[in-house]
């Protein structure tokens, strides 16, 4: 119990001092947010949960590629924000982006030969 509190705990505080940060430098923020803290956290408890060299792979290579629809959303709300859509507007529609490009990708890679469910 105690270990899933400090998982929880440790999560909040990345997540809140990346919002901090941004009140001060937003592109500081920007690449705190940028890295892959909450991925790599994931590995390290996953392996620490299971030592499961093949879960652990499996998880890594599929992060990679859940990672690439996420990237246009990244493009697209400073665009809309540009064009006056107000933020709220601008991340729906981002999250939006988002999702569909995910389910693109779910039924584009196995026409590839790329497993994302290991």
């Amino acid at each position: 119990m105690y270990y899933l509190l400090f998982k929880a705990l440790l999560s909040a505080v990345i997540i809140v001092a990346i919002s901090e940060i941004g009140k001060r430098s937003p592109g500081f923020a920007a690449l705190v947010a940028s890295l892959p803290l909450v991925s790599v956290l994931g590995m390290i408890w996953l392996w620490r949960d299971t030592e499961d060299t093949a879960r652990l792979a499996a998880h890594s290579a599929a992060t990679f590629w859940y990672v690439i629809p996420s990237l246009p959303m990244f493009l697209f709300i400073p665009w809309l924000l540009g064009k006056g859509v107000p933020f709220y507007g601008a991340l729906a529609v981002g999250a939006a982006l988002t999702i569909g490009l995910y389910f693109l990708m779910v039924l584009l890679l196995p026409k590839f030969g790329v497993s994302l469910a290991n």
